[in-house]
Protein backbone atom coordinates (compact mmCIF):
# COMPACT_ATOMS: atom_id res chain seq x y z
CA UNK A 1 0.00 0.00 0.00
CA UNK A 2 2.91 2.67 0.66
CA UNK A 3 5.99 2.97 -1.41
CA UNK A 4 9.03 2.81 0.78
CA UNK A 5 11.05 5.59 1.41
CA UNK A 6 8.12 7.90 -0.13
CA UNK A 7 8.73 11.19 0.53
CA UNK A 8 5.85 12.12 2.53
CA UNK A 9 6.68 9.34 5.21
CA UNK A 10 10.14 9.91 5.53
CA UNK A 11 9.66 13.77 6.28
CA UNK A 12 7.32 12.58 8.52
CA UNK A 13 9.69 10.27 10.33
CA UNK A 14 11.87 13.28 10.27
CA UNK A 15 9.74 15.34 12.03
CA UNK A 16 9.32 12.79 15.04
CA UNK A 17 12.74 12.73 15.12
CA UNK A 18 13.05 16.30 16.01
CA UNK A 19 10.12 15.99 18.38
CA UNK A 20 12.32 13.74 20.14
CA UNK A 21 15.12 15.46 19.97
CA UNK A 22 13.51 18.53 21.00
CA UNK A 23 12.27 17.08 23.96
CA UNK A 24 15.28 15.50 25.07
CA UNK A 25 17.19 18.84 24.65
CA UNK A 26 14.29 20.56 26.94
CA UNK A 27 14.66 17.85 29.28
CA UNK A 28 18.62 18.21 29.48
CA UNK A 29 17.98 21.74 30.20
CA UNK A 30 16.09 21.39 33.12
CA UNK A 31 18.32 18.69 34.84
CA UNK A 32 19.88 22.04 36.71
CA UNK A 33 19.48 25.76 36.47
CA UNK A 34 19.33 27.56 33.38
CA UNK A 35 22.15 29.77 33.42
CA UNK A 36 21.45 31.57 30.19
CA UNK A 37 17.55 31.86 29.63
CA UNK A 38 17.88 33.58 26.45
CA UNK A 39 20.22 31.19 24.78
CA UNK A 40 17.91 28.44 25.86
CA UNK A 41 14.70 30.35 24.43
CA UNK A 42 16.68 30.89 20.83
CA UNK A 43 17.85 27.08 20.78
CA UNK A 44 14.23 25.92 20.80
CA UNK A 45 13.01 28.36 18.37
CA UNK A 46 15.43 27.14 16.11
CA UNK A 47 14.47 23.14 16.72
CA UNK A 48 10.93 25.02 15.64
CA UNK A 49 12.22 26.32 12.60
CA UNK A 50 13.57 23.42 11.83
CA UNK A 51 10.10 21.42 11.53
CA UNK A 52 8.49 24.51 10.27
CA UNK A 53 11.19 23.33 6.95
CA UNK A 54 9.96 19.86 7.16
CA UNK A 55 5.92 21.08 7.17
CA UNK A 56 6.64 23.19 4.07
CA UNK A 57 8.39 20.33 2.18
CA UNK A 58 5.43 17.97 2.86
CA UNK A 59 3.10 20.83 1.68
CA UNK A 60 5.41 21.63 -1.62
CA UNK A 61 5.27 17.68 -2.26
CA UNK A 62 2.01 17.81 -1.86
CA UNK A 63 0.85 20.72 -4.44
CA UNK A 64 3.26 18.73 -6.66
CA UNK A 65 2.15 14.87 -6.27
CA UNK A 66 -0.72 13.47 -7.52
CA UNK A 67 -1.02 10.01 -5.97
CA UNK A 68 -0.56 10.18 -2.37
CA UNK A 69 0.37 6.78 -0.30
CA UNK A 70 -2.75 7.71 2.21
CA UNK A 71 -5.17 10.88 1.78
CA UNK A 72 -3.31 14.03 1.46
CA UNK A 73 -6.11 15.46 3.86
CA UNK A 74 -4.66 12.98 6.07
CA UNK A 75 -1.01 13.54 5.52
CA UNK A 76 -1.38 17.62 5.79
CA UNK A 77 -3.50 16.64 9.38
CA UNK A 78 -0.65 14.78 10.73
CA UNK A 79 2.11 17.48 9.39
CA UNK A 80 0.01 19.87 11.23
CA UNK A 81 -0.32 18.28 14.32
CA UNK A 82 2.99 17.27 14.49
CA UNK A 83 4.24 20.70 13.75
CA UNK A 84 1.79 21.80 16.39
CA UNK A 85 4.00 19.40 19.23
CA UNK A 86 6.80 21.54 18.02
CA UNK A 87 5.45 24.69 18.43
CA UNK A 88 4.04 23.86 21.65
CA UNK A 89 7.19 23.25 23.26
CA UNK A 90 8.98 26.08 22.09
CA UNK A 91 6.21 28.20 23.66
CA UNK A 92 6.47 26.77 26.87
CA UNK A 93 10.35 26.86 26.77
CA UNK A 94 10.14 30.81 25.31
CA UNK A 95 7.99 31.79 28.97
CA UNK A 96 11.82 30.85 30.95
CA UNK A 97 13.20 33.72 29.05
CA UNK A 98 9.87 36.16 28.99
CA UNK A 99 9.34 35.63 32.51
CA UNK A 100 13.15 35.22 33.05
CA UNK A 101 12.36 31.60 34.82
CA UNK A 102 16.23 29.91 35.50
CA UNK A 103 15.19 27.30 38.40
CA UNK A 104 12.72 24.91 36.96
CA UNK A 105 10.59 23.17 39.70
CA UNK A 106 9.77 19.96 40.60
CA UNK A 107 6.58 20.28 38.65
CA UNK A 108 7.98 21.27 35.27
CA UNK A 109 10.44 18.59 35.17
CA UNK A 110 7.40 15.98 35.72
CA UNK A 111 5.70 17.62 32.93
CA UNK A 112 8.88 17.49 31.03
CA UNK A 113 8.86 13.74 31.17
CA UNK A 114 5.84 13.29 30.29
CA UNK A 115 6.27 14.97 27.27
CA UNK A 116 9.80 13.03 26.84
CA UNK A 117 7.31 9.85 27.26
CA UNK A 118 4.89 11.29 24.59
CA UNK A 119 7.80 11.50 21.99
CA UNK A 120 9.22 8.29 22.42
CA UNK A 121 5.63 6.88 21.61
CA UNK A 122 5.26 9.54 18.48
CA UNK A 123 8.23 8.32 16.93
CA UNK A 124 7.45 4.89 17.30
CA UNK A 125 3.92 5.07 16.00
CA UNK A 126 4.92 7.28 12.79
CA UNK A 127 7.96 4.98 11.83
CA UNK A 128 5.46 1.89 12.04
CA UNK A 129 2.96 4.11 9.73
CA UNK A 130 6.05 4.20 7.25
CA UNK A 131 6.61 0.40 7.58
CA UNK A 132 2.59 -0.60 7.03
CA UNK A 133 2.57 -1.88 10.81
CA UNK A 134 -0.50 -0.26 10.84
CA UNK A 135 -2.48 -2.23 13.97
CA UNK A 136 0.58 -2.23 15.92
CA UNK A 137 0.06 1.80 15.93
CA UNK A 138 -2.87 1.28 18.00
CA UNK A 139 -0.69 0.50 21.05
CA UNK A 140 1.30 3.52 21.38
CA UNK A 141 -2.06 5.55 20.43
CA UNK A 142 -3.58 3.81 23.79
CA UNK A 143 -0.68 5.03 25.41
CA UNK A 144 -0.27 8.39 23.94
CA UNK A 145 -4.15 9.28 25.73
CA UNK A 146 -2.53 7.71 29.28
CA UNK A 147 -0.14 10.17 28.80
CA UNK A 148 -2.48 12.80 28.13
CA UNK A 149 -4.24 11.80 31.23
CA UNK A 150 -0.95 11.97 33.26
CA UNK A 151 -0.73 15.28 32.06
CA UNK A 152 -3.94 16.30 33.29
CA UNK A 153 -3.38 15.36 36.66
CA UNK A 154 -0.28 16.97 36.60
CA UNK A 155 -2.03 20.22 36.07
CA UNK A 156 -4.34 19.80 38.65
CA UNK A 157 -1.52 19.16 40.95
CA UNK A 158 0.54 21.94 40.20
CA UNK A 159 -1.78 24.70 40.32
CA UNK A 160 -2.94 23.34 43.46
CA UNK A 161 0.29 23.35 44.97
CA UNK A 162 1.02 26.95 43.42
CA UNK A 163 -2.11 28.37 45.63
CA UNK A 164 -1.20 26.86 48.57
CA UNK A 165 2.38 28.09 48.48
CA UNK A 166 3.06 30.58 46.67
CA UNK A 167 1.90 33.94 48.28
CA UNK A 168 4.04 36.40 45.26
CA UNK A 169 0.84 36.65 42.75
CA UNK A 170 3.41 37.24 40.25
CA UNK A 171 5.20 34.47 40.46
CA UNK A 172 2.04 32.61 40.65
CA UNK A 173 1.09 33.91 37.19
CA UNK A 174 4.14 33.02 35.83
CA UNK A 175 4.42 29.25 36.71
CA UNK A 176 0.84 29.06 36.34
CA UNK A 177 1.22 29.98 32.61
CA UNK A 178 4.24 27.53 32.09
CA UNK A 179 2.07 24.43 33.60
CA UNK A 180 -0.37 25.01 31.28
CA UNK A 181 1.40 25.40 27.82
CA UNK A 182 3.01 22.49 29.19
CA UNK A 183 -0.12 20.75 29.40
CA UNK A 184 -1.53 21.87 26.00
CA UNK A 185 1.87 20.46 24.32
CA UNK A 186 0.18 17.30 26.09
CA UNK A 187 -2.82 17.75 24.58
CA UNK A 188 -1.30 18.40 21.20
CA UNK A 189 0.78 14.88 21.14
CA UNK A 190 -2.55 13.24 22.07
CA UNK A 191 -4.38 14.83 18.83
CA UNK A 192 -1.80 13.19 16.96
CA UNK A 193 -2.71 9.74 18.29
CA UNK A 194 -5.97 10.81 17.55
CA UNK A 195 -5.58 11.83 13.83
CA UNK A 196 -3.24 8.41 13.59
CA UNK A 197 -6.20 6.17 15.04
CA UNK A 198 -8.50 7.80 12.21
CA UNK A 199 -5.76 6.35 9.61
CA UNK A 200 -5.84 3.04 10.91
CA UNK A 201 -9.49 3.04 10.70
CA UNK A 202 -9.56 4.22 7.06
CA UNK A 203 -6.54 2.41 6.14
CA UNK A 204 -7.06 -0.99 7.78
Amino acid sequence: MFRKKDIFFKTLEDMSDLILETVERFASAMNGELTDVAAFSKEMKEFEHRGDQFAHLIITELNKTFITPIDREDIMELTKLLDDVLDGIEASASRFDMYQISKPDTYIRKFVDVLHRSAVEIKSAIYLLSQKKLLAIQTHCVKLNELENEGDELLRQSVKSLFQNVKDPIELIKHKEIYERLEETTDACEDVANTLQSIIMRNS
